[in-house]
């Protein structure tokens, strides 16, 4: 948005001392002295932390709205509203007397001098930090973030998220979708939005809310991280921008970024004649072909037969994950290696799920032939399988008393998840066409359901990383089978290898 604001608020200059030491994306908020999210006022150059954080930045301005009682200071110093700040790493400008980012400038071009001058500071920044890394790895022969691979050492290039506060299961969501490919190669393709009109045209912006469409700022901010996290730089990505636009766009999911969430939301991005999987059979939603239901996107069969009856209903429900119940025989399992009686696999997960069940008298069905509710039994089947299958785990239980978490391990592999016994008609499916690898976990740490921290597995150019927040950090196979896992990302397998089948 064009923002009135600038004239009486924007009164710094580029002067490096006027600013901390250090990258701008490093820096402390002055007040609680957090390194998440820092955003600087225009109007006097004083960090402050961001709104979902602890919010100082925020409080700065409104601090600044009490009247002057002090006659002797300069009309100046009277005018200056501190309404406006610039955030540190995305550089993003914003308004709290608006409430909305800004896409202006002064008549001085100010607020595109302090940008270009933080991020001069950022790059010199990481050059010293970089240098500094190099010293380090010819005076050292041990270092936690280098990897041997082939005989030669590499740095992980590998990037965190910042936690935002409570924002650890979008950090989680957002790192696995960075390593699925089929997924996030579109986006990181996508050339970035700019403003045609007006003095700004040509010009690109650093937030794209000023075009009116929400669905364009959020595909816009979605490329801009998945573009950051796989570009070697050591310093945390703040997510801030993409989180903003996910809240104001569905505040019910503040702190919630999920593929369900993506597609209602952010992605409903027509694919068109061009579209990146033109020529193949495009799976909808509501009409519209979709990035992530082309990718994400199933298809199941529902069957439910009266038992009065005997009278057959057919439905073919789409899907974008598959939400799979743990066994309630397993419930009381805590360990992979307890000896009391078999773990809990996945597949244990997936029949029950499949499986011919009777429903219960709270779910009597509406027989359309007896014509009043009759007692039935219900079953699924997978009609159609995605490109990448997404299982979400049931940890979370809710009854009228009580809330828990179910903390069973349950046995997941890493290849070959094998889903042909679930397809509703397996003898059309390849060999090879119903094999899945594992792409990324997502883990809940902790026992409450309103609580505990969430963090991510996943495999790139066959390496397996542990995200947790701002730490990404090398692992291996072994300790993600170990895993509790909560939302597993199987991506289908194109081409032959070993049947290393579930």
């Amino acid at each position: 948005m064009e923002c009135p604001h600038l004239s009486s608020s924007v009164c710094i200059a580029p002067d490096a001392a006027k600013f901390p030491n250090g990258s701008p994306s490093s820096w402390c908020c002055s007040v609680c002295r957090s390194n998440k999210s820092p955003w600087v006022c225009l109007t006097c150059s004083s960090v402050h932390c961001g709104r979902y954080v602890n919010g100082h930045a925020k409080k700065h301005y409104e601090d600044a709205q009490v009247p002057l009682t002090n006659h002797k200071k300069s009309e100046k110093q009277d005018k200056a509203q501190h309404t406006v700040c610039m955030d540190c790493s995305s550089y993003s400008t914003y308004c709290y007397r608006c409430d909305d980012f800004v896409v202006n400038d002064t008549k001085l071009g100010l607020v595109q001098k302090v940008r270009e001058h933080l991020q001069n500071l950022e790059n010199s920044a990481f050059t010293a930090d970089r240098h500094r890394k190099r010293k380090l790895l010819e005076n050292s022969t041990l270092n936690s973030k280098l990897l041997k691979v082939n005989g030669s050492t590499t740095a992980i290039c590998a990037t965190g998220l910042r936690n935002l506060g409570n924002t650890c299961f979008m950090n989680a969501i957002l790192q696995s979708l960075s390593n699925i490919e089929q997924f996030c190669c579109y986006f990181k393709e996508l050339p970035a939005v700019e403003l045609r009109n007006g003095k700004t045209a040509g010009r690109r912006t650093y937030h794209t809310r000023s075009q009116g469409d929400n669905n364009v700022s959020l595909v816009e901010e979605f490329r801009k991280t998945l573009c950051a996290l796989w570009q070697g730089s050591q310093t945390a990505f703040s997510p801030e921008s993409l989180f903003y636009v996910v809240w104001k766009i569905m505040p019910n999911f503040r702190y919630v970024l999920s593929p369900q969430v993506i597609s209602h939301s952010i992605l409903m991005t027509d694919l068109g004649e061009g579209g990146w999987w033109h020529g193949t059979s495009k799976w909808q939603i509501n009409g519209a072909s979709t990035v992530v239901t082309a990718i994400f996107g199933g298809i199941l069969q529902n069957e439910v037969n009266c038992l009065i009856c005997g009278t057959e209903s057919r439905k073919f429900d789409p899907f974008l994950d598959l939400s799979l119940d743990i066994p309630s025989q397993f419930r009381s399992k805590r360990s992979k290696n307890q000896e009391n009686g078999p773990v809990c696999s996945l597949r244990d997960c997936l029949r029950s799920f499949t499986d011919l069940e009777e429903l219960d008298e709270t779910e009597l069905y509406m027989c359309h032939k007896c014509k009043k509710k009759q007692k039935s039994t219900k079953k699924f089947w997978i009609q159609k399988l995605p490109k990448v299958l997404c299982l979400h785990l049931k940890r979370f239980h809710w009854t009228a008393y009580l809330r828990n978490k179910v903390d069973t391990y349950v046995e997941f592999p890493l290849r070959g998840l094998d889903m042909k016994c679930y397809l509703l008609e397996p003898e059309n499916s390849g060999p090879e066409s119903c094999l899945y690898d594992l792409a990324a976990v997502v883990v809940h740490h902790g026992s409450g359901v309103g609580s505990g921290h969430y963090t991510a597995y996943a495999t790139h150019e066959g390496r397996w990383f542990h995200f947790n927040d701002s730490t990404v950090t090398l692992t291996d196979e072994e300790t993600v089978v170990k895993a509790k896992a909560y939302i597993l990302f199987y991506v289908e397998r194109q081409a032959k290898a070993g049947s290393d089948k579930l």
